[in-house]
């Protein structure tokens, strides 16, 4: 019986404590970083200038006192501080959920024949078309709505709070009929938007104005808190997959997109200088609600009726203390810490997992390590380097990962004067001698140099397009 109830208990969580018992979580000492947060997040609420957003009368009802920061990572570790069970509408940050709904269901060539990729510069409520009298990106109220009535067309209220609540892992999502008809109630600028649109013939030809404009007040109306909407920003950290239910509920492809975005647009008018100071995708709403992805890591959702304030206090002192920015060397800049390295590393150490991962062909694994900017070309007494292993034991992932991605050389010989190569001939696996003979063609010393300057950016691109989450 005892064993039965245990069995209930845990199941869920199983995935989460294998990875504690291992020590394998991306942010290995999760305590520490936590407790940064909380100093991060006390800093912040010092901040109570600003001004509630009152041209909606339902969220001037708001306390200008509530601020709270919940973060999930791409593991399934969490952190919550403050206000986060307060639910709150999500407003805008609807934006890149809805337009990664479309990408998924409808495909990006189909939604961008209706909405531009570029960001305006202009408020988010402006009545502005491109040059070809398009909406100049989805994370404005014009591209919005546009992407609502695709999604409209396609789809219902029901299959997007399907979605999302998927992406939430099946917490929290709720809605206000009472904000929804606030919305309704003095949302002229919005309907000034749809007939706009509607005179350039933005919409698709079966399209309805009227109830494009409810369905976007609708989304706009969806209800979360912090903690909920933290796991709907992992799963777009997680390259789509919910990081504590593990299903897959966006394509790789559509949340690359939604991400590219995000940096670019995601912020309206500000976008330029987040992305100039933060460097991470981000998405702000009316409400209060900022939600924010560290690709790979974590996602977060800050909640703050001052948000012009608090929140960016926050995001600032973040990638102050913490090398998130996108742009941060994380061989280099040593005056920033880097939450995904463990305290305790020892190379002799870290030389012996790299070499299990690579005997394993625990393609998981060796992300990991490279994330966490492991050598991917440190050797063993032997001389022989994970690609060595990886090739004699047949594993093609694996190799196609170091070569592909880390771009260590496959010329390095062991202490009998095998390369890779060599092992991969003698112990005939065909397919890794094509991948290493394909790499070796275009492999030169250049290429070596440039490695030095591997970052993120490659491992990312692997993430997303083969579905990796951890």
């Amino acid at each position: 019986m005892c064993r039965v109830l245990c069995s209930r208990c845990i199941g869920s969580s199983i995935i989460l404590l294998t990875q504690a018992f291992k020590k394998k979580f991306i942010i290995p000492d999760f305590l520490e970083f936590s407790q940064q947060i909380n100093k991060l997040f006390d800093s912040a609420q010092k901040q109570d200038s600003g001004q509630v957003a009152d041209y909606i009368p339902q969220l001037a009802k708001f306390s200008p006192d509530l601020w709270g920061v919940s973060l999930c990572t791409v593991d399934g570790q969490r952190h919550s501080v403050g206000d986060t069970k307060v639910p709150f509408c999500l407003q805008s940050c609807i934006k890149p959920l809805e337009y990664a709904i479309a990408i998924h269901e409808l495909g990006s060539q189909h939604v961008h024949r209706y909405v531009d990729k570029e960001p305006s510069g202009l408020k988010f409520n402006k009545l502005s078309l491109n040059d070809e009298d398009k909406p100049h990106n989805p994370m404005v109220n014009a591209g919005a709505i546009v992407v609502s009535s695709l999604i409209k067309v396609q789809s219902n209220t029901c299959t997007v709070m399907e979605y999302l609540k998927r992406t939430a892992g099946g917490e929290f999502v709720g809605f206000s009929n009472a904000t929804f008809q606030s919305e309704k109630e003095t949302g002229d600028r919005n309907y000034a938007i749809g007939y706009y649109l509607k005179e350039k013939k933005c919409f698709p030809d079966n399209a309805d104005m009227t109830a494009a404009l409810d369905f976007y007040f609708q989304l706009c109306s969806i209800e979360v808190n912090c903690e909920s909407a933290s796991v709907m920003a992992a799963t777009l950290a997680n390259g789509g997959i919910c990081p504590i239910t593990e299903e897959r509920v966006l394509s790789a492809g559509a949340v690359r997109n939604t991400l590219s975005l995000m940096h670019s647009c995601g912020m309206y008018d500000f976008s330029g200088q987040f992305a100039f100071h933060v460097g991470l995708p981000a998405k702000s709403g009316v409400s209060g609600a900022v939600l924010l992805v560290v690709p790979n890591v974590m996602g977060m959702m800050l909640f703050a009726v001052f948000t012009s304030v608090r929140s960016d206090t926050h995001f600032d002192e973040l990638v102050s203390y913490f090398n998130f920015h996108n742009y941060d060397n994380l061989r280099h800049f040593t005056k920033k810490h880097d939450p995904r390295r463990r305290s305790d590393d020892d190379p002799h150490k870290s030389v012996v997992n790299l070499m299990f991962a690579a005997y394993g062909g625990d393609v998981s694994a060796l992300r990991r390590f490279a994330l966490s900017m492991v050598n991917m070309e440190d050797r063993d007494y032997d001389s022989r380097t994970a690609l060595h292993v990886a090739a004699a034991e047949g594993h093609q992932d694996a190799v196609a990962f170091l070569t592909e991605v880390c771009k260590v050389n496959p010329q390095v010989k062991d202490r009998w004067g095998n390369t890779p190569l060599d092992d991969a001939l003698q112990f005939g696996h065909s397919g890794v001698v094509t991948v290493l003979q394909e790499y070796q063609k275009g492999y030169s010393d250049t290429e070596a140099y440039t490695k030095i300057a591997f970052t993120l950016d490659g491992l990312r691109m692997y993430a997303f397009h083969n579905g990796a989450t951890h």
